[in-house]
């Protein structure tokens, strides 16, 4: 990912309203908020509130479509995830050795962060849900020797 297109969207998380609209957009969930619905929460104007979704479109963090007269605003949790995964992605990486203290770094960063680290520039495999690890199981029982 491009470290100037990260950078543009913290900038433009940056601000407490635009993080504010952001953070309530993200709660609201697939379905999204009327622009009047941000505006009633957060309490603040109008043309102030619509200069600050501007921004947020512009960088990706937000869609907006048109239902009739509404108009509604959605996080866009594809472009969340990717930017804050590129975050963490390499987190302690550079603290990593090689040999008997990689273990020791790796499990350092598990306990302090909650995650391995890998080698850089390697994206995470997709997060198991709950019905995938299911069938996972459901599958390794099956095919136990017997």
């Amino acid at each position: 990912m491009d470290t100037d297109l990260v950078a543009s969207r913290m900038a433009a998380l940056g601000n407490p309203t635009r993080l504010a609209a952001y953070r309530l957009l993200v709660r609201a969930g697939a379905d999204g908020l009327p622009v009047a619905g941000v505006q009633e929460r957060l309490g603040v104007p109008a043309s102030t509130l619509s200069h600050h979704l501007r921004r947020l479109c512009e960088v990706g963090l937000v869609q907006q479509e048109r239902r009739g007269t509404t108009l509604l605003c959605r996080a866009d949790y594809a472009v969340m995830d990717d930017t804050f995964e590129w975050l963490s992605d390499e987190c302690c990486v550079d603290g990593a050795a090689t040999g008997p203290s990689a273990a020791r770094t790796n499990a350092a960063c598990r306990s302090t962060h909650g995650r391995a680290t890998k080698a850089p520039g390697k994206r995470p495999g997709k997060k198991t849900t709950k019905k995938r690890a299911t069938k996972r199981a459901t599958t390794k029982r099956n095919t136990v020797k017997r």
